[in-house]
């Protein structure tokens, strides 16, 4: 039967677009790989910023560990210090007790120094530290918080690495690191429930009895990475500053089959992006509630984005604000009208803060304008690094200032430190030692912090 022209054009048509819904069915099917998607492969511009602080650290770090501190050799254990006038034995402190104390050497062997700490309750309800290393993400019992046991370690995927970022979603920890190559590691926790339990103080630890865990699964679509978050309530990780997403924007994975992650979109439209908070959104702007949003802090600004939308997401808005240096880290408080954000690098560079330490406190209840409301000025002269709020309270950790603990009731008008534990006693300024980050959400009340030259901290605030 021969065909007319219109008659063919008609059939080419009908054929094409049989053939694109296939493609489309498929792609819903089986999803795109970062390798298949453009704006994934996208390597964008490089962060000079990102890397110039980066280089700083490095140096700084090499001078202490070439004067023998880092890590401190020195650190010794410690078990259930009372905070009295002001010391828990070395260590300045007010409303904190500490718990317990592990240096590197009792959770590697002094494997290189300290970097970001995540937690997760066992099905038991224990309380589980891990800690991310030069090498190994390290993983430690801390339910029994004066007497903790150290469970094992899961070794890097590549090579080692100052930088590595941990965190937990349905009994799986998702591990990502500066290491060249690393991608993200997928480890199933629950492996850790039945390894037996020989405490630092009370039993017979040594080194050799902590188990060498393997990875469950492993995600290869980017390769270096410098944090990863994760929104509990939809199962999405957001992978930021690797070499994808327009030089590290929102590398977006879904993890809602926990051993199999899988490639669901990609936000570089502002470039690197340093961390993240995404929520359900349920605060004051009806206009997004349910929809999924990204608070991004993005070396130079806060930019608010909406992913609801995986293969398409879409900026809201990108802030900027006085004395700007290094947009770095921040967290919403409880009600999502306010939130707190640290820049890392304005007690450095920003002269009006005579090196204070600066938290910013923006009104985010229109999400289309987000304002800039108050600062707190520490008394301390360190530099901020990562914050967590709950309820009416933020713990932040300050570098060379340790774990700072500050009131937010009132955050419209001010902040107001209530408690603090140093962690780093011998340093006092502005420079990359100190405490790296904090935990502060086991329903124990218990908080660990991670510390570079040091170890880890179990933690007790005294809330008065």
């Amino acid at each position: 039967m021969a065909f007319s022209n219109s008659q063919f054009v008609v059939f080419c048509y009908f054929i094409t677009h049989l053939c694109l819904l296939f493609l489309l069915s498929l792609v819903a099917v089986y999803g795109l790989t970062c390798e298949e998607d453009p704006p994934c492969r996208d390597p964008g511009l490089d962060a000079p910023l990102m890397n110039k602080v980066m280089t700083i650290k490095t140096a700084q770090w090499a001078a202490c560990a070439a004067a023998g501190k880092c890590p401190n050799t020195q650190a010794e254990d410690k078990s259930n210090v009372k905070c009295v006038s002001g010391m828990a034995d070395e260590y300045p402190c007010q409303n904190v007790d500490l718990l317990s104390f592990l240096s590197h050497e009792t959770l590697t062997g002094d494997a290189g120094d300290g970097n970001d700490i995540w937690g997760w309750t066992d099905s038991k309800g224990r309380d589980i530290a891990i800690m991310g290393t030069y090498d190994r993400t390290v993983i430690v019992d801390v339910s029994n918080p004066i007497d903790p046991s150290v469970l094992g370690f899961l070794m890097t995927h590549t090579v080692g690495s100052s930088w590595r970022d941990i965190k937990v979603y349905k009994n799986h920890a998702y591990i990502v690191s500066e290491a060249r190559g690393h991608g993200m590691q997928v480890f199933d926790l629950t492996e850790t429930e039945n390894v037996p339990r020989i405490s630092v103080f009370g039993g017979n630890y040594t080194l050799d009895v902590a188990v060498q865990f393997s990875e469950t699964a492993y995600y290869n679509q980017f390769g270096n990475c410098h944090n990863i978050a994760i929104n509990e309530d939809t199962g999405f990780a957001y992978a930021v500053g690797t070499g994808t997403c327009g030089g590290g924007g929102l590398h977006i994975v879904d993890i809602r089959e926990p051993a199999s992650p899988t490639y669901a979109g990609c936000f570089g439209a502002d470039g690197y992006v340093h961390d993240t908070q995404c929520v359900v959104y349920d605060g004051p702007d009806t206009r997004y509630h349910d929809r999924e949003i990204c608070f991004c802090f993005n070396e130079d600004s806060l930019t608010i984005v909406d992913v609801t939308n995986k293969g398409s997401p879409s900026m809201i808005i990108k802030k900027n604000y006085v004395g700007v240096s290094y947009t770095h880290q921040g967290w919403l408080l409880p009600g999502k009208q306010f939130l707190l954000l640290d820049d890392e690098l304005d007690e450095l560079n920003y002269a009006a803060l005579g090196g204070h330490t600066r938290t910013l406190v923006w009104d985010v209840s229109d999400l289309r304008n987000p304002v800039f409301k108050n600062a707190f000025s520490s008394k301390e002269t360190v530099i901020d690094h990562n914050l967590y709020t709950l309820g009416d309270r933020a713990y932040l950790s300050n570098y060379c200032g340790g774990l700072r603990i500050y009131d937010t009731s009132k955050a419209e008008t001010a902040l107001s430190e209530v408690a603090y534990f140093d962690v780093s006693p011998q340093c006092s300024s502005t420079t990359f030692l100190g405490t790296w980050s904090n935990y502060p959400y086991f329903a124990s009340g218990n908080i660990i912090v991670s510390s570079i030259e040091n170890g880890l901290y179990v933690v007790k605030y005294n809330r008065q």
